[in-house]
């Protein structure tokens, strides 16, 4: 042994069981090992659910270049590629980890079969039971017989070329449960709801065009959500921004007000998360989703106002590390020299979008002029002009009932009233004219839980929910928020 040095492995069971927690849920590992086939130019793509009990099992088979053993052998190994080698400019991999991480994540044995034209099939397993009952701490890379994957030999013989990944003792999937338990059954079923739903938006932009993928799952055609409604969407103008000699190209859109859009569109165009979780960035790799609908950390909120703006930023693979992708390829985040950019970007675009709800919110407004509610009222007496808190707001008048002092309420009114700075104010707004806040500028969560509050009570005095909304949008101060307004009385409507 050298002096200078001792070659010290990791232990394969205990390295193994840690590398299981990197936080892959079913539906982004499965992702993960798509990225593999459409690497492999695989040209369909089938994903396989299938329930046994404790033996269930789940398969992806594709079409793709397939592998020979020596290539095969590279794949299973532990960090396969270093993320500091150039990939090609296609290439949907990322750290060499994924096919492996990714699948025991999810299950306990990995089993890939695979054929290559003018190849044998070849086989290899991790099981990582046997690791630790007889690896002695060895990665021992198992070598199954044909016969024991006799079915998926033939079937990749059936297709010509291409590889099957099977997933077996699914321990994070099916915990217990025997082929006749109808509840983990549906549990399991219910699983194949959500892949189905985040594979169609992962790979959207593979699913359409000409040359598309085609992917099913359990026999059934994936479809491609689009998050950006293409042909009804407002288009911004599209910027390339430049970040190391590579260039970003970034397409802003702003979505169409629900209004426009059939009741079909209107949830299909919500996606997996919900309209209002669904605003803002949506990174690609390579036309690969990585982050959907995120403000990326850019110290902006997700807003109910703003929810119509989506913006898609494609990256190429030379970029994973300036933006820190991550090894789900569930995450990414701007680099610093970035930020400013897309911060510009994202606030041009929220205006617009937040421009959709004040339109109507106005409209609104203007058909109900003469309803006003303020929360002020201008009182003269002897010449000198007071302002008084009108008595009559819905909100006023329902804090007062329910106040146990009706005294001390008044005089409260009264104290706020005789000290509003009315001469400050004046002098403020000449030295100053443009200093002056909205009423509720910088607080917009106070601004909608008041909303609501006021909203509640209108509808506990029998108002119709059309009346409700039709005396908060004329009331103040909402009335100067029109598009906060309308986002949250059509938020209401749906509900």
């Amino acid at each position: 042994m050298s002096a200078e040095y001792e070659v010290v492995s990791p232990d394969a069971g205990a390295m193994i069981e840690s590398m299981r927690a990197f936080g892959y849920d079913l539906a982004t590992a499965l992702a993960d090992l798509i990225d593999n086939s459409i690497s492999a130019n695989a040209k369909n793509i089938w994903v396989e659910f299938m329930w046994d009990g404790a033996e269930s099992a789940i398969l992806i088979v594709d079409d793709g270049e397939g592998m020979d053993e020596a290539g095969l052998v590279a794949a299973m190994r532990m960090g396969s590629i270093s993320p500091m080698v150039k990939r090609s400019e296609n290439d949907l991999g990322r750290f060499g980890l994924g096919l492996k991480t990714a699948s025991l994540s999810q299950a306990r044995c990995l089993t890939v079969v695979s054929l290559a034209n003018g190849a044998e099939v070849v086989t290899r397993c991790w099981d990582l039971n046997y690791i630790a009952e007889h690896g002695g701490g060895e990665w021992r890379l198992l070598k199954p017989p044909i016969p024991d994957v006799k079915n998926h030999a033939e079937r990749l013989q059936s297709i010509g070329k291409g590889t099957i990944v099977a997933l077996s003792k699914l321990d994070r999937v099916v915990r217990d449960g025997s082929p006749g338990d109808k509840k983990a059954e549906k549990r399991f079923r219910e699983r194949i709801d959500e892949v189905r739903a985040h594979l169609g938006m992962v790979f959207h932009r593979y699913l359409k065009g000409p040359g598309a993928l085609s992917m099913f799952i359990n026999g059934t055609k994936v479809s491609g959500w689009d998050p950006f409604i293409e042909g009804k969407s407002e288009a911004l103008a599209a910027e390339r921004l430049s970040y190391e000699g590579e260039k970003i190209q970034v397409f802003p859109f702003v979505l169409p007000h629900h209004s426009r859009l059939t009741k079909e569109e209107h949830s299909a165009a919500s996606g997996p998360k919900g309209w209002n979780a669904q605003q803002g960035f949506y990174v690609y790799r390579n036309r690969r989703l990585i982050v959907s609908g995120d403000w990326l950390s850019l110290g902006i909120q997700k807003e109910e106002h703003y929810k119509l703006a989506r913006i898609q930023i494609d990256l190429p693979n030379s970029l994973d590390e300036a933006w820190h992708l991550d090894v789900k390829k569930a995450r990414a985040y701007p680099p610093a020299a970035m930020r400013d950019d897309l911060k510009r970007i994202a606030r041009a675009t929220r205006d617009k979008a937040a421009k959709v709800y004040r339109h109507r919110g106005k409209v609104l407004q203007r058909k109900h002029a003469d309803d006003f509610v303020f929360v002020w009222s201008a009182k003269t007496l002897r010449g000198r002009t007071y302002y008084k808190v009108n008595r009559d707001h819905p909100l006023v008048k329902s804090v007062r009932k329910s106040c146990e002092d009706g005294e001390k309420f008044s005089s409260l009114l009264s104290m706020i009233e005789q000290a509003v700075p009315s001469p400050l104010i004046v002098i403020n707004n000449a030295e100053q004219p443009d200093t002056l806040g909205v009423p509720f500028g910088d607080d917009p969560k106070g601004l909608l839980q008041c909303m609501r509050e006021v909203y509640g009570i209108l509808i506990q005095e029998g108002e119709t929910n059309t009346a409700a909304a039709t005396k908060l949008a004329v009331m103040e101060p909402f009335n100067a928020h029109p598009d906060v307004l309308t986002a949250f009385l059509d938020e209401i409507n749906r509900g």
